[in-house]
């Protein structure tokens, strides 16, 4: 059996340089936050953060199946 003959295992998925997988965001402190109340406050912000997050990486998952 040559080289070439030999099974290779299957090579890890890069994913694109172009398509990098989505960053979560970092969650403030708890020092960040006033307690005054603020509209909008950091948590707020956070929250809308996080789940546009979590709408791109389904979206990149699904563009890069086999990822996780």
């Amino acid at each position: 059996m040559s080289d070439s003959d030999t099974p290779r295992p299957p090579e890890a998925h890069t994913p694109p340089a172009d398509d990098p997988r989505p960053q979560r965001p970092v969650e403030p402190d708890a020092i960040d936050c006033c307690g005054e109340g603020c509209v909008p406050c950091i948590y707020d912000l956070y929250d809308e953060a996080l789940e546009k997050y979590r709408e791109a990486l389904a979206a990149w998952l699904a563009r890069h199946p086999g990822e996780s």
